[in-house]
């Protein structure tokens, strides 16, 4: 007996035998594999035979064996390639790695007791670095735990739920960490701009609810990704390029249609990239703006001093990202796109730490 999944689905295609030319429709039938295994290797096809001279057409079916089975509804794991197959460079990409890792978590739990802890820091501006500090450290253990796991362990596979896992952490802290700079960005253009009204504007329940709500945009956005991978059905290659499961790199894979995904993706690189991103170039040119007024050389370079480090992280976020996505537009090396997603979600997060403790004097 044959179960077919869906409505058997019928193409028109030339003669797959090289010995007439007739035309051949096939009806491939996609059917539940676990009665009739040996049976599901067949295409039924109804072959129509019309040779020059004959006026009427003759149908006569035929069964053809060994057909690749290039669709499956159900994944179990992906293989994540990482950044090189070559053995003996696993030591040493490990224990970069490993070092990449453990400097970030350092870094930024340095920051985060030094704000916590230190009531001379606790203004908006530190409340948001603190934050920056936290997702950093969250966005690095998505990614580069699973990556050393996977290299000590010689198993480069990855279930599909932690695929799925990694996509939506990966995409709500890359967003969130986009609308933490926005914030941080306008919390300095009211300071430079508007000092006077700077404690009435920046109050805390302002700065919380900016938080929150860009946490939830983010969170939005990277639920319904996820829950729309759910609905893909994918080949039978599974090995992602990557270090991690990056959504671009699974949605390649897919069988189905990917057309809504993709033009998901591009409304939310508008929404989460382009109007954070917008909102910073404002607020910068508001605060150069404000800041040639000054007429002393000492009233700019203090004004100046206190956006250095934020201009710093956020030149080294945006020029990354801008960074992988010509990598991924202009070559077609996997393992360069690979390396540049490196910079992307790794670097930052290592650098951020020593831009702030470094140019900073309050968290010295």
């Amino acid at each position: 007996m044959t179960i077919f999944i869906q409505e058997p689905s019928i193409s028109l295609r030339s003669s797959v035998f090289p010995e007439d030319p007739s035309s051949v429709i096939y009806i491939q039938s996609r059917r539940q594999t676990s009665f009739l295994k040996d049976v599901s290797q067949y295409f039924f096809v109804v072959y129509l035979q019309s040779h020059p001279g004959l006026r009427e057409r003759r149908w006569r079916p035929r069964f053809i064996n060994n057909i690749e089975h290039r669709n499956q509804t159900s994944v179990s794991k992906f293989i994540l390639m990482g950044m090189t197959e070559d053995p003996e460079l696993q030591p040493l990409i490990f224990s970069l790695f490993l070092i990449i890792y453990m400097v970030t978590v350092l870094g930024n739990v340095l920051i985060v007791l030094a704000v916590c802890f230190n009531s001379h820091l606790h203004t908006p501006m530190y409340y948001f670095l603190l934050n920056l500090s936290f997702n950093d450290i969250c966005l690095s253990t998505t990614t580069i735990p699973k990556m050393l796991v996977n290299i000590l362990t010689k198993d480069q596979s990855i279930s599909y739920k932690g695929c799925l896992n990694q996509i939506f952490f990966v995409m709500t802290f890359a967003p969130f960490e986009n609308f933490i700079l926005a914030v941080m960005a306008y919390d300095r253009y009211v300071a430079i701009c508007h000092p006077l009204r700077y404690t009435i504007i920046m109050n805390s329940y302002f700065c919380v609810l900016l938080i929150l709500l860009s946490l939830f945009i983010s969170m939005v956005t990277a639920l319904l990704h996820s829950l729309m991978i759910l609905h893909l059905s994918f080949c039978t290659n599974l090995e992602i390029p990557q270090f991690f499961c990056e959504l671009i790199q699974v949605l390649k894979l897919a069988c189905s249609s990917t057309l809504i995904n993709n033009i998901l993706i591009y409304l939310e690189a508008f929404i989460l990239a382009g109007v954070p991103l917008s909102g910073i170039i404002y607020s910068y040119t508001q605060i150069v703006s404000s800041v040639l007024r000054i007429s002393s050389a000492s009233g700019k370079y203090k004004a100046f001093s206190t956006c250095g480090s934020h201009l710093s992280v956020v030149s080294l976020f945006y020029g990354t990202a801008l960074g992988v996505y010509l990598s991924s537009s202009f070559t077609h090396s996997p393992k360069k796109t690979a390396v540049a997603s490196v910079m992307y979600l790794v670097f930052p997060q290592m650098m951020n730490p020593f831009i702030y403790s470094l140019r900073n004097r309050d968290i010295k």
